[in-house]
């Protein structure tokens, strides 16, 4: 029931303007994006840095380790959070967002664990915190610190 009251809410956030055109699936995500973002209180800039570094905007996309769709799930994280449709723009953006909230305050708004727990899982980070020392985590965070911050500035433009 949840998922037809989220695709009711993101039509009616709708332009009156825009009524009877046919959304991109790039529009339709970012629109997605910003909808969960307000709904789980993360910033919109954060989600959609998120997207661009993890499938750049290809909701159909899977990695070598099997995270799935735009925001790369894992299967015991889209199964966590209730998604059975793991490619479906809303499911994938929604449990990604609540993902990024629960990890929020897990790690108390440090969004360098965020994002590092993100990539590596909780545990790890849980257990060392930013003692916690990979390549590939580092890189990770230092991409999505680096897209963050274009998003910020792409606001600022607007």
């Amino acid at each position: 029931m949840r998922g037809a009251r989220t695709l009711l809410s993101l039509a009616l956030t709708t332009s009156p303007a825009l009524i009877g055109q046919t959304l991109s699936a790039h529009e339709y995500s970012e629109r997605c994006a910003n909808y969960y973002a307000r709904e789980y209180g993360i910033s919109p800039e954060l989600v959609r840095a998120v997207i661009q570094v993890e499938s750049g905007w290809q909701p159909g996309i899977v990695s070598p380790k099997g995270a799935m769709g735009l925001m790369q799930l894992m299967p015991a994280t889209a199964q966590h959070f209730g998604v059975s449709h793991p490619f479906w723009i809303h499911e994938n953006v929604r449990a990604g967002v609540a993902y990024l909230s629960e990890l929020h305050s897990l790690f108390r708004g440090d969004l360098r664990l965020v994002m590092a727990a993100y990539v590596a899982g909780e545990q790890p980070i849980r257990a060392r915190g930013l003692a916690y020392s990979s390549p590939e985590v580092y890189n990770y965070v230092q991409r999505i610190a680096n897209q963050y911050r274009a998003e910020l500035r792409r606001k600022a433009r607007r």
